[in-house]
């Protein structure tokens, strides 16, 4: 493609702009657009510079904007089963063993490494009642969780709250044959699962 002969006024000035447009468009990989290439030159140069000229300039260096793809639209996965929000925020509970909150916390170490800590409280006092580490966030660290809860409180007839991860068949079964209710927060909301998030703010202290 032919370029354009540079404008004869402030020839000098326009070639310094040319050559600041360049080395912003090879450091951002060529994303910028004339607006964009505008505001990173007026922070550059300490002052104003016109818009329109720097679009004309773009086009006489043959710089042009190259256009993201759009990412493809994530397509949530359909959960296996939910339930309501029967808790309601109501934290607070007569006695021990009666409603119970869950979730899990990612906590990292060393340079790249990542840990899952899986613990379920008691509302009544704020004790944990069971937690488990792994190095997965998967359905295995929940029914470890449980299963071990649910040993040191065999005749447990509780609630046990919730967010909307724990969905699967087999959690599911755990419950029913324990003879808890399940409870779960509304999507995005996780002050509806204050208790637990409050103790890893504590935790994390």
């Amino acid at each position: 493609m032919r370029r354009m002969a540079l404008p004869k006024v402030r020839e000098a000035e326009n070639m310094k702009i040319i050559e600041e447009m360049n080395e912003i468009h090879l450091t951002v990989n060529g994303i910028y657009g004339y607006r964009r290439m505008t505001l990173n030159l007026k922070r550059r140069f300490g002052r104003n510079v016109n818009a329109k000229c720097v679009r004309l300039l773009m086009h006489i260096a043959g710089i042009h904007c190259v256009i993201r793809r759009k990412r493809p639209k994530y397509i949530r996965d359909l959960p296996q089963q939910t339930a309501d929000n029967i808790l309601n925020r109501d934290f607070h509970a007569a006695g021990p063993n009666q409603k119970w909150v869950t979730d899990v916390k990612e906590l990292k170490y060393g340079a790249f490494q990542k840990a899952y800590l899986s613990a379920i409280l008691d509302i009544y006092d704020g004790s944990i009642r069971a937690f488990f580490m792994g190095n997965s966030n998967n359905n295995q660290l929940m029914f470890n969780t449980l299963e071990i809860t649910l040993q040191g409180t065999p005749e447990s007839r509780l609630l046990l709250h919730s967010d909307r991860g724990y969905t699967s068949h087999t959690f599911r079964h755990m419950k029913r044959v324990a003879d808890i209710t399940q409870t779960m927060s509304h999507v995005g909301k996780c002050i509806d699962n204050g208790p637990i998030e409050s103790f890893w703010g504590a935790l994390k202290r």
